[in-house]
């Protein structure tokens, strides 16, 4: 476009500027999005960081509905190492993120507890701001002098992402008296792994090259 007169001068001015502005907006668009990719790519990294990670190990004795533990199908009455009812004790070997829990540290546990037939309990046990809610249960052995229960479950509290776990529940008939211990450990099977943050990355840095590519174009 020539300027032969003052009004074609102005005119292409005008169409100069406009096209500088979009370029610098078309710009703006594209970092303001580049950082926004990249912050969603750091957030799913820091959320798988948060599960919770480790084992904890707890004993006491428990009174069953029964008196024979070969048919006994659910605990009445939970007691820690001191006889207090309605609780177990920390037991020795904590690992990862329970390593803080000291030994002999009261746990609450919920009762009754149902195994037979398998009967999720919200707040199975609750300690050092950590909860785990049962979700099923699995008789693997029982008969009159052994019971040993696997299963799985969640735990939560202290800021960290609900974990699913892992859990075993062993118990054994000694002079009449009903001798526990049952641990729990994590798996972190809870949140997306590395893969998918990077692909989800990766989706996000394509559409920005699209944008891209059709801003140059206009």
């Amino acid at each position: 476009m020539e300027c032969r007169s003052l009004v074609a001068c102005k005119l292409l001015i005008q169409e100069r500027a406009t096209q500088i502005k979009t370029m610098k907006l078309s710009k703006t668009i594209l970092a303001v999005l580049a950082t926004s990719a990249l912050s969603c790519g750091l957030f799913s990294q820091q959320a798988q960081a948060t599960t919770i990670n480790g084992t904890i190990q707890f004993a006491g004795t428990v009174a069953f509905n029964t008196h024979s533990l070969a048919t006994a199908s659910r605990v009445n009455t939970w007691f820690d190492m001191n006889g207090n009812a309605g609780f177990s004790s920390v037991a020795v070997g904590n690992t990862g993120d329970f390593s803080g829990i000291a030994a002999g540290t009261q746990a609450t546990m919920a009762q009754p507890w149902t195994f037979n037939p398998s009967t999720p309990t919200p707040g199975l046990w609750s300690v050092g701001g950590f909860t785990f809610d049962l979700l099923s249960s699995t008789i693997v052995t029982q008969n009159a002098s052994f019971l040993s229960i696997t299963g799985t479950g969640v735990v939560s509290g202290n800021g960290f992402t609900p974990t699913a776990m892992d859990w075993s529940f062993t118990t054994q008939s000694s002079g009449g008296r009903m001798h526990t211990t049952f641990s729990f450990s994590a798996n972190g099977t809870s949140v997306p792994d590395g893969g998918s943050a990077v692909a989800l990355l990766g989706i996000a840095l394509t559409g920005i090259e699209v944008l891209r590519r059709k801003l140059r174009i206009g």
